[in-house]
C-alpha cells in the first residue's frame, strides 16, 4: 500500500507559503489545511491575510474562515478538530499539505497535546485583575517562575498566552508546557517538514509592502466593523489592536500603520526562532516559485 504523506509548509509570515503551497497542491492533486492561528476566523478577512478568492477556488482549503471571533478556539481543540479532517481527507487523497506559520498550530498537527484545563471564568478572572494593576512585567516574571519552558518560547508581549499559562498553573498545578508531549502521533502516515527562509532584509521588505496592500484593501474600514469586538482573544492580534488605538485616538493613522509593520516584522523573527529549534525541516532558500516547486518535488520524488 502507498505510505500517505502529509507535508508541512512552514516559514515566517509574507514569505510567500500560501502561493507555493496552491501550486504544489495543484501538481499533487490535494488539498490544502490552513495551520495558521487567526485565519480561521471568518470575520477577518483581510489582516489576517488569508487565501483570496481566486486562490480559493484553485484548490480546496480547510481551516479558513470558519470559527466567528466570538469563539474561543485553541491550538487543543485545533488538533481534535484537524486529526479528523486528515482522516477524511486521507480516505481520498494520498497527499495532503498544512500550510501555516504558527508554530503551536503546526505542533498540534504532529504531535500529541494531553488534554489541558478547560478555562476556569473565576481563576482567570483573578489573573487579569492582578496583571491590569502590576502590568506585563510582573506576568512575565510569573510564566518565568513557573514555566520556564514555555517562557522561553511565548511571545513576551503576548499578555493573553502568558494569563492562560498561569491559569492552566494554577488549575491544575502543572505548567503548560508539561501537556505538550513531544512524542509524535500515532499515525500510518508520513510528515514532510518544507521550511521557506530568506535574507531578514528581503523579508521585511515583503512584509512592508504587504502591510501596506492590506491597508489599499481596506484594513482600516474592516477595523472600525470589528472595534466593538476589540476586548476578545482573536482581536488582540498584530493588524488589529494598532487600529484600536487609532480609533480610540491614541496615535495617527500613519503612526498606527508603521506599528502594524514593526510588529509584523517582530512577529515574523520569533517565528524563526521558534523553527530554527526543529531539526526535522527541510529549509529551502526563497526563491521564484517554481524553482521552490523543484525543490519540494524531487525530495518527495527520491522517498
Amino acid at each position: 500500500m502507498k505510505i500517505k504523506k502529509l507535508i508541512i509548509i512552514c516559514g515566517p509570515t509574507g514569505i510567500g507559503k500560501t502561493k507555493l503551497s496552491i501550486k504544489l497542491a495543484k501538481c499533487l492533486n490535494c488539498e490544502i489545511i490552513s495551520a495558521d492561528s487567526r485565519q480561521f476566523y471568518k470575520e477577518m478577512l483581510i489582516g489576517t491575510c488569508p487565501p483570496n478568492k481566486n486562490q480559493l477556488l484553485e484548490v480546496k482549503h480547510h481551516f479558513i474562515h470558519n470559527i466567528s471571533i466570538q469563539n474561543n478556539y485553541s491550538a487543543g481543540l485545533y488538533q481534535k478538530d484537524v486529526l479528523k479532517i486528515i482522516n477524511k481527507i486521507f480516505e481520498k487523497y494520498n497527499v495532503i499539505i498544512a500550510v501555516g506559520g504558527s508554530g503551536m498550530y503546526i505542533d498540534a498537527i504532529c504531535n500529541k497535546l494531553d488534554d489541558i484545563p478547560a478555562s476556569c471564568k473565576k481563576t482567570r478572572s483573578k489573573i487579569i485583575s492582578i496583571f491590569e494593576k502590576k502590568g506585563i512585567q510582573w506576568l512575565r516574571n510569573q510564566v518565568n517562575k513557573y514555566d520556564k519552558n514555555f517562557y522561553e518560547k511565548v511571545d513576551k508581549n503576548n499578555h493573553q498566552r502568558m494569563i492562560r499559562a498561569l491559569e492552566v498553573y494554577e488549575i491544575s498545578g502543572r505548567p503548560i508546557s508539561s501537556f505538550h508531549n513531544e512524542k509524535n502521533l500515532k499515525n500510518d502516515y508520513q510528515i514532510l517538514k518544507f521550511g521557506l527562509r530568506t535574507e531578514r532584509h528581503i523579508l521585511y521588505n515583503q512584509i512592508n509592502k504587504r502591510v501596506d496592500l492590506m491597508v489599499n484593501q481596506g484594513l482600516i474600514d474592516e477595523a472600525k466593523k470589528l472595534y466593538e469586538y476589540r476586548n476578545l482573544n482573536a482581536l488582540d492580534t498584530v493588524g488589529y489592536k494598532e487600529l484600536f488605538n487609532y480609533i480610540d485616538g491614541f496615535i495617527s493613522k500613519e503612526e498606527a500603520i508603521n506599528l502594524i509593520k514593526r510588529n509584523t516584522r517582530r512577529y515574523a523573527k520569533r517565528q524563526m526562532t521558534w523553527f530554527k529549534k526543529l531539526n526535522d525541516i527541510h529549509w529551502i532558500e526563497k526563491a521564484d516559485d517554481a524553482k521552490m516547486l523543484e525543490v519540494i518535488l524531487q525530495s518527495l520524488r527520491s522517498l
